[in-house]
Order: C-alpha cells, then structure tokens, then sequence
C-alpha cells in the first residue's frame, strides 16, 4: 500500500504544481509575483486582471485538486485489469493522498521555485470529490462570508475550517475529520499575513484593484 499512496502523492503533486495563475497572468504580460499581494491564486489575479482571467485561473485551480483526487479512481477503471488490488477504502486513502499531494504542489510549486497560492480552490476542488456535502457547506460558507465582509482571506480560512467540523457532525470517517482538519490549519497558516491584516484593519476587500501592473 505504500507504494501506491507515493505514486497517488507524487502525481498529486505534479497536477498541483501547474502554475496556472502564473502562465495565465504571463500571457497577460504580467509576472503576478512582482503585482498586487505577488501571489498566483485566483483572488490576485482577478485583483490584478480582471474578474474574466481571475475565474479562469480559479477553475483551473479547482481541477487540479479534483483530478488528483479522482486519479486512483479513474486509473482503477482505465485500467481495471491492471489496477492494484485494493478496496474502495484503498481507493480513498489514495485519494486522499493525491489531494494533499495537489495542495502542496500549488502551494510549493516545482515549476516556480517552490512559491505558489494558498491552497483553497486546489482543497476545494479536490474535496468535491472526496466528500461532496461537506464541500457544498464550505461553498456556502463562503459565499455567506464573502456576502457579509467582503474578505476573501477571511471566507476561504472559515470555509476550510466548516470541513472538519461538517465531516464529524455527518459521520465521515475519522481519517476525512483529521485530514480536513490538517488541511484548514495549512490554509489559516498559508493566510498568516492575511488575518495579521485583518485584525489591523487594514486587509483588501473583494473588488477593491490592485496596482496597476507593469508589462
């Protein structure tokens, strides 16, 4: 089994090292390191450029993390007859593993000198797959949050903390509890600069621009 969960995690990891904040705010004739907060998530390039290039990197961001997710599964019915004899719970942990695989190749990226996002529309996408009900209340919670405060940093820290709480109060497995919950403490620690603003007041608002960038 542990071979298995390095290659899920290795794969995972590649997927999520697509750097594509970074590629598509290049075409822009952007460097979105040098602009805004200098970060490659969706919510600086959409500061930056423009809410059309901003989604696009969002979704792309989302699929990263669901493919890695749905790669054991999807290679298991490519490929059944060569596919490693495990059973469904198999199939999860190797899930799981690509997903936290995902998330640390866009956070530490191979193909950007290991700089990268923060990880919540790579987790997002990926626990869509996983456990869907507990992704939709975490979509909620961030819309609601985004609704009230306008603060993306502080949407995507409650979101990926309703995880945790909404895998135990459902009953998942103990295994998606502490991994979701492993996950919300690598996102608020991603988002540290984030609530050091928040709590001076002094942190950006959804629709607010950023610098005007420099081609």
């Amino acid at each position: 089994m542990v071979v298995p969960l390095l290659i899920a995690a290795v794969v995972g990891y590649l997927l999520g090292s697509l750097p594509f904040g970074y590629l598509v705010a290049r075409a822009k004739g952007v460097n979105i390191f040098e602009v805004g907060s200098k970060n490659p998530g969706a919510t600086n390039v959409r500061r930056v450029l423009g809410s059309g290039p901003g989604n696009l990197v969002l979704g792309l961001d989302a699929a990263k993390g669901a493919a890695a997710a749905f790669a054991p599964w999807g290679f298991r019915l490519a490929f059944r007859a060569y596919a490693p004899a495990l059973d469904q719970t198999g199939y999860f942990y190797l899930a799981i593993a690509g997903l936290l695989g995902a998330i640390l190749g866009h956070s530490f990226s191979l193909f950007t000198g290991f700089r990268g996002g923060k990880g919540v529309a790579t987790g997002a996408g990926g626990f869509a797959v996983l456990f869907l009900p507990g992704a939709l209340i975490a979509l909620a919670v961030f819309g609601a949050t985004v609704a009230l405060t306008r603060y993306v940093s502080l949407a995507s820290i409650l979101a990926a903390t309703s995880l945790p709480v909404a895998a135990y109060f459902i009953g998942h497995s103990p295994v998606l509890v502490g991994v979701s919950a492993a996950v919300a403490v690598f996102v608020a620690a991603r988002h540290r600069t984030n609530i050091a603003r928040l709590l001076a007041g002094t942190e950006s608002k959804l629709g607010q621009k950023a610098a005007e960038p420099n081609p």
